[in-house]
């Protein structure tokens, strides 16, 4: 038996061992504790009246009655919570990250934090130790003056928002109300460690939430030195540099409680379990999202993350739905559709013989094989395509627009209104502290600070810049030898399709060789694409690390712009070239252009005589849902198999044999860059459904369906799969908003080039209301051109606007053409001009900041005010009078 004597005066821990041997093959001993009360109470005679009660689980054994639960979050002393776990393993070169371990843990001690060492012996492998980090209330409070960390010093005064009509409507998708708003809502202000009574504190154990302890404890490992006091090296400082190097395997702080029951001690808030019940299970999918307690959890940066995610879901709702009411129209007046009622009329297209697809091998074919294809055009372009494309314009701007009023209430009920302004000198990374060797004068602070000369940064910018062109350079060569497939392979399968000596003419109608050119070469671009993908993620981490970012924001920000402009070059190019590139360069027969010059023989595609429209929604059905569906593979499927296959293995009672850092130790690590990769995601997604939704109408719909899996996916992912993340704020989602705006601009132009000139609406309506007297009737035919060939007795049609053979300007443009293209141009300016004005008009009229944050954000720094300057005057009266106390009873 021995004791251990925690800080608490009154309480003592005393463990007793079993009889079992170890040594002689018994197994491991067997601990139970007690904790024992040394003052008798007034409800006992006695010291023993808070002995815990010992309770038999289902299947447990009767060793296991005897064996302490092992699931605690705190000390051993039961008193002193774990806020943080360092782990490592004794290996080869243990010497030497012994020593290390050793000065670093030592500085720990000096920097105030108490450490607690689990033995290997007691893990599960016998290989690992796990060292406990508590911060005591005096390293709290110190880093949190140092941090500036808002806490509450008046309960919130300001009534609630009143009860709307109908609220009712909403109750099936609203949360518990404590799940909602976990704590109560108050008056914030900095923590000062020298006004201490000026904040609200009951209990110094749990003033500062979980989430913040974390955060200030890795504050200090993260600039904790490990050097010797006499071999001072400023390489050899932070938690980050000893994970790189092997020193200490992992660093975390713990989870507090498993996510599918409760924490037996009622000290733990048992939050884990709440998120899971209530968030991250898939059957809460049309449940609000519980942001406060996220927050509270997991700290504001992961919290503005679903804010925003959640919030672009909603609002993909109304644009799923207007989409899904023009492809209806499409279906609806489907029978309706002339131009493909005349393609696959047997005595109207089946008598038009078009010109070979290629020079030597392709067949003359027949106008009415493109029946099915001419049908499946009219589904996505139609009238109703021109309206969803301006409707988009505008949802996009909306959706823009609220966010920023939800973002600005956010940042005031979460305390980050004046965050960044303070925080920025705080965010400076350890790596740029630690690499940056020349120090000078900062003009503000008075103080000096790391710095990197001018020459230095203009290199690393250049060899950055330079690595980023290359590899943009090497998507476009990747994108130039996929469209040299494209007119190989075209004209291969055009060769085999039309050729009406081969027996497969039922598939000939079914799959054009515009189609099965597409299809392949979206699915081999698409694996480009993730293979590009898998390289240059690690090249663009090193060379941001190598520019050495002063600031974690500044850090961030770089990273996104290298991995967001490969990323649009990499994901979009392919539909950039269908949209407008495709069929635009052709020539005509006699005169074809050719890719790389007439030496190649790779004559230009053409597109379907249904137009180009149809192949770039393949292209984007394939990309972007192969993209979804990949990405769900990896963040859902995975982990599963993952799971199950662990499973196998079994653990009986884990939170008996196995503590609670040994469950987390084995759990995925939550690196700094894992919620990068998810705005990565979600932003890419965004281009799709805003850069080429007039080809698509339903991809707002499938984005919704993803969304919805992928709130549930992310929310399963944080709570059961990933260690417990590192508290950090941000008021934002940083250069994600301005990529957005850029995003949202760029899609007007490209959806009204893509009306313009990929979709056959303009020609359609020029025909309509200038050559065709109010009917579609003739239009195909009106659409095709003549080209003579001496040798077959009939004439054959290419699709083109040109004079027949038998006309003075044969082969050259008609006036028809030139009166489209005017038509083109101004369809483009009006759209242009009309979409933008809304937009503007609607940016200008919805404020940023809702008026009612406004008026909070006004009365907290009036109320702050006011009561500094009460407390000021009150603690100045109270030492006047203890200065003058004396003086009156001296004259007395």
């Amino acid at each position: 038996m021995r004791r251990i004597t925690g800080k608490a005066k009154d309480e003592t821990l005393i463990e007793l061992q079993s009889t079992a041997d170890p040594l002689n093959g018994d197994g491991p001993a067997v601990l139970t504790a007690f904790r024992i009360n040394l003052h008798s109470d007034e409800n006992s005679g006695n010291g023993f009246s808070s002995l815990p009660e010992i309770g038999t689980l289902p299947g447990d054994t009767e060793t296991d009655k005897l064996q302490p639960n092992k699931d605690t979050v705190f000390f051993r002393d039961g008193v002193r919570r774990v806020d943080f776990v360092l782990s490592y393993v004794e290996d080869k070169d243990g010497e030497k990250k012994q020593e290390r371990r050793k000065e670093f843990e030592a500085n720990l001690e000096k920097a105030g934090l108490e450490l607690e060492t689990e033995d290997k012996t007691d893990s599960k492998d016998k290989k690992t130790y796990f060292l406990k980090i508590h911060a005591p209330w005096d390293v709290l409070a110190t880093y949190a003056d140092v941090l500036k960390i808002k806490v509450p010093f008046k309960g919130s005064d300001i009534p609630h928002a009143k009860d709307v009509p109908l609220e009712w409507l909403s109750h099936p998708f609203r949360l518990p109300e404590h799940i909602m708003h976990p704590q109560p809502d108050y008056f914030t202000y900095p923590f000062d460690k020298t006004k201490t009574d000026f904040f609200l504190i009951t209990n110094k154990d749990t003033f500062f939430p979980p989430s913040t302890r974390n955060r200030i404890v890795f504050y200090i490992l993260a600039r904790c030195h490990y050097y010797k006091e006499d071999q001072k090296d400023k390489e050899k400082v932070g938690i980050k540099r000893l994970l790189s190097n092997g020193t200490y395997t992992a660093a975390f702080p713990l989870h507090d409680c498993q996510y599918w029951k409760r924490a037996r001690n009622a000290e733990c808030e048992s939050e884990r379990y709440s998120l899971y019940k209530h968030w991250a299970r898939f059957l809460s999918f049309y449940k609000e999202q519980p942001l406060n307690l996220i927050r509270k959890y997991y700290g504001e940066k992961i919290g503005i993350y679903f804010a925003w995610l959640g919030f672009y879901t909603e609002m993909l709702f109304f644009a799923a739905v207007m989409g899904l009411i023009c492809f209806t129209y499409g279906v609806l007046s489907y029978d309706d559709n002339i131009s493909s009622k005349e393609i696959c009329d047997p005595n109207k297209g089946g008598s038009i013989v078009m010109c070979p697809l290629c020079d030597k091998k392709c067949p003359f074919w027949r106008l009415n094989s493109t029946c099915l294809s001419s049908w499946q055009s009219h589904l996505f372009d139609n009238e109703g395509t021109v309206f969803f494309a301006i409707f988009m314009g505008i949802w996009v701007t909306l959706f823009l627009e609220f966010w920023k009023r939800r973002q600005a209430r956010l940042e005031y009920e979460w305390d980050l209104v004046d965050f960044e302004e303070e925080q920025q000198q705080l965010q400076i990374r350890p790596e740029f502290e630690i690499r940056c060797t020349n120090r000078r004068l900062n003009k503000i602070t008075q103080e000096m600070e790391p710095y990197l000369p001018i020459t230095s940064k203009c290199a690393r910018f250049c060899l950055s810049s330079a690595t980023v062109v290359f590899w943009i350079s090497l998507i476009v060569a990747c994108i130039i030898g996929v469209i040299a497939y494209r007119l190989a392979v075209y004209a291969a399968f055009a060769s085999i399709i039309k050729d009406p000596m081969r027996k497969i003419q039922f598939v000939g109608r079914i799959i054009t060789p515009q189609l099965a050119t597409s299809v392949t070469a979206s699915c081999i671009n698409f694996v480009i694409i993730m293979i590009l993908n898998f390289f240059y993620e690690r090249v663009a981490i090193w060379i941001t690390d190598m520019e050495i970012p002063k600031t974690h924001l500044e850090y961030e920000n770089r990273l996104t712009m290298k991995m967001f402009m490969f990323q649009f070059v990499n994901y979009y190019s392919s539909c950039f070239y269908v949209a407008f590139f495709k069929g635009k360069f052709v020539g005509y027969p006699g005169d074809y252009s050719y890719m790389f010059g007439h030496l190649t023989k790779l004559r230009n595609e053409e597109c379907d005589p249904g137009g180009c429209l149809i192949e770039l929604t393949t292209q984007l059905v394939i990309v972007m849902a192969g993209k979804q569906v990949w990405g769900n593979i990896q963040e859902a499927l995975l982990p599963l198999i993952r799971n199950w296959w662990s499973s196998r293995k079994g653990r009986h009672n884990p939170e008996n044999h196995y503590s609670r850092w040994e469950q987390d130790y084995v759990l995925q690590n939550f690196s700094q860059l894992g919620l990068f990769y998810e705005y990565l995601e979600m932003v890419i997604q965004f281009g799709f459904i805003t850069l080429f939704v007039a080809s698509f109408p339903l991809a707002p719909l499938l984005a919704l369906f993803n969304n919805i899996l992928e709130i549930r996916v992310d929310a399963w992912k944080f709570t059961t799969q990933f260690r417990r993340p590192v508290a950090s704020k941000a008021r934002n989602i940083g250069a994600w908003q301005e990529i957005l705006n850029a995003v949202a601009i760029l899609s007007v132009v490209t959806n009204a080039f893509i009306m313009a000139f990929t979709s056959d609406m303009i020609p359609r309506m020029v025909y309509l209301y200038t050559y065709g007297n109010s009917s579609m009737e003739g239009y195909i035919n009106n659409s095709l051109s003549i080209y003579s060939i001496r040798q077959i007795p009939e004439n054959n049609i290419y699709r083109d606007y040109r004079y027949p053979p038998d006309h003075q300007k044969r082969y050259t443009h008609t006036m028809q053409f030139w009166h489209i293209l005017a038509a083109k141009l101004a369809f483009i300016i009006i759209m242009e001009h009309v979409v933008f004005v809304v937009k503007f008009f609607v940016a200008w009229m919805i404020p940023d900041i809702p008026s009612d944050v406004k008026a909070r954000v006004k009365r907290e720094r009036y109320l702050i005010q006011e009561y500094m300057h009460n407390y000021e005057v009150e603690k100045l009266k109270l030492q006047l009078s203890a200065t003058l106390k004396p003086i009156y009873i001296e004259e007395n």
